[in-house]
């Protein structure tokens, strides 16, 4: 359990569009240090989730609290304390990034030497010091997010909502973004809204999947893992004289593992792929090469793709 304050609590939430439901009865919690990753596929309910979170739309049942509040009835705590980085964040494009966020200040309030240290700290944290006197229009893809998520964490708020923060990007401008989103979870609530599966392999420390309206997981990507049963596969490249009592060995143990041959790197190995959902299977197996006497050329451990289990759990 964490030891972390909760930041928002959603709790029995429901909704529905006319007579269509599209949320029933989610609840979950994100804590300051949590970087929650919550996706889910289309129609889903991913993104009435996020509006609802983020205050713009209110539930049919339920109730969502920021910092202890209900989000509805305080919504000036919702402006100091959450920020918004919506997909295509809209900006004065004809404006300097400084300008930008200058206006972006003084919507919040702030002015005179506040208003200096607010833009440092948001240019220093999203390392925009180099496009600062820049048009917005003259920038690439991946220093506009970078814009759009200064402009969300200006008012240094508890609670960030990131709605597909790197979408489009290319694998640098990627990689630098998370790395500031990492920096920023030390002492926020992140909130992603995304369809990247490697992006939550990367920078989450839980995972919520939505499916028709209702959350299927809550947990962390490795135990998400875990839980579907999949288990971890192994590869081996053993000489083909050891195979027989390789085999004899697996056949010995309490549980299944399943053996399947994949292409030889040469003459005389033998490639074997193995399958297990047993957690000591990696043990299993170097005790079986150990009492055998078979030293492999080759062993190592990879586990399930996530969006295959993804498909899984939301087919």
């Amino acid at each position: 359990m964490s030891l972390m304050p909760v930041a928002v609590s959603v709790q029995g939430v429901s909704h529905a569009f006319r007579d269509r439901a599209v949320l029933s009865d989610v609840s979950f919690d994100v804590n300051i240090g949590d970087v929650l990753g919550f996706l889910g596929p289309n129609g889903a309910g991913k993104s009435t989730t996020m509006r609802i979170v983020a205050g713009f739309l209110r539930p049919r049942r339920g109730r969502v609290t920021l910092m202890g509040q209900d989000v509805m009835t305080s919504p000036a705590l919702w402006r100091r304390k959450l920020g918004y980085l919506p997909e295509g964040a809209p900006m004065y494009e004809d404006m300097t990034v400084y300008n930008f966020l200058g206006f972006i200040a003084g919507c919040h309030g702030f002015s005179g030497a506040q208003r200096r240290q607010r833009l440092q700290h948001a240019s220093d944290m999203t390392h925009l010091s180099a496009v600062w006197d820049m048009r917005i229009e003259e920038l690439s893809k991946g220093f506009k997010r970078r814009v759009a998520l200064a402009a969300a964490l200006l008012h240094d708020p508890h609670v960030l909502v990131l709605d597909e923060p790197t979408d489009g990007l290319d694998p640098n401008q990627k990689h630098d973004l998370r790395s500031v989103i990492r920096d920023l979870s030390k002492n926020k609530a992140i909130i992603i809204s995304t369809h990247i599966l490697e992006e939550v392999d990367a920078i989450c420390s839980r995972l919520i999947v939505l499916n028709r309206g209702q959350i299927v997981v809550d947990t962390t990507p490795a135990q998400v893992r875990r839980q579907d049963g999949s288990g971890s596969i192994f590869h081996i490249t053993l000489a083909s004289k050891y195979r027989p009592r390789f085999e004899e060995g697996v056949k010995k143990l309490t549980y299944p593992m399943e053996l399947s041959q994949g292409l030889s790197p040469q003459e005389g190995l033998v490639a074997l792929r193995v399958q297990a959902q047993n957690p000591d299977a990696m043990k299993d197996i170097r005790e079986i090469l150990e009492r055998e006497r078979i030293l492999p050329h080759h062993l190592s451990e990879d586990q399930e793709d996530l969006q295959d289990i993804f498909r899984r759990l939301t087919a």
